[in-house]
């Protein structure tokens, strides 16, 4: 058979079978899909072929591996306003289970009962402080990543999903009509933070402190999201005490 990758401009990948053994080169570009996922969420199979080079008979075989393996989950793909002729496009997301092995989910149950003990033993406040402790290195670390990013709020998040991207949460920053949205496809606590919701809200203060305004968390993983998203108004920077919100009504 004749080389055609010159021809289609990919190179030639060969996808899994489901019910095979993996070769290296499978799970090496299955790790790339993974990747992708997790940084992205959901996404459909023709934009992951895009991003990675596959053509769509690779791409797809890949996904259908994933799926028999319980790694993705696929549903159709929301249209907002009115729908065109055929079927709307599947989009493809990590599994809780696939999302978990990506991050360092070890010693979750220790993490969960060392909380629930000091629950017990010092109430809501002392795991409140516990929380607050826990997120000031990172704080440090991120505010150290961010000393070029200047005053601008969105310029700052853009900054933040970087340093944010480097410590494990796969985030990113963008713009929307109301100002900017911070994302993190990723969550190291997630499985802590769903019984200790200090956590999540000592990680939204943090972000408004480095932000330099007041945000709102609109979602997050701990609750059973797909992504913590953070809404950013644009507001001048404040030089004084930051306010931030954080949804309650899970």
């Amino acid at each position: 058979m004749k080389n055609v990758a010159g021809l289609s401009g990919h190179q030639p990948t060969t996808a899994p079978v489901a019910g095979q053994p993996a070769s290296a080169t499978d799970l090496s570009t299955r790790d790339r899909v993974t990747r992708l996922l997790l940084e992205r969420g959901a996404t459909t199979a023709a934009q992951l072929g895009d991003a990675l080079g596959l053509s769509p008979a690779a791409i797809r075989r890949h996904l259908d591996a994933m799926l028999a393996d319980g790694d993705v989950v696929a549903r159709e793909q929301a249209v907002r306003g009115s729908r065109g002729r055929g079927r709307p496009a599947k989009v493809f997301e990590l599994t809780d289970a696939a999302r978990g092995r990506c991050g360092t989910h070890h010693y979750d149950n220790m993490a969960t009962a060392a909380l629930r003990w000091i629950a017990r033993n010092g109430g809501s406040d002392a795991v409140e402080a516990f929380a607050t402790e826990q997120v000031a290195a990172l704080e440090a670390r991120c505010r150290a990543a961010m000393e070029d990013a200047g005053d601008d709020p969105l310029a700052r998040a853009e900054a933040l999903a970087g340093a944010l991207t480097d410590e494990g949460y796969a985030a990113n920053a963008s713009t929307i009509a109301s100002g900017g949205q911070l994302c993190q496809h990723h969550c190291p606590v997630a499985h802590v933070a769903a019984e200790f919701p200090q956590l999540c809200e000592a990680e939204t203060t943090v972000i408004s402190r480095l932000v330099g305004t007041h945000v709102q968390r609109l979602a997050t993983i701990a609750h059973g999201d797909g992504v913590c998203t953070t809404h950013i108004p644009t507001q001048p920077r404040m030089s004084g005490k930051t306010v931030t919100t954080v949804r309650t009504d899970r």
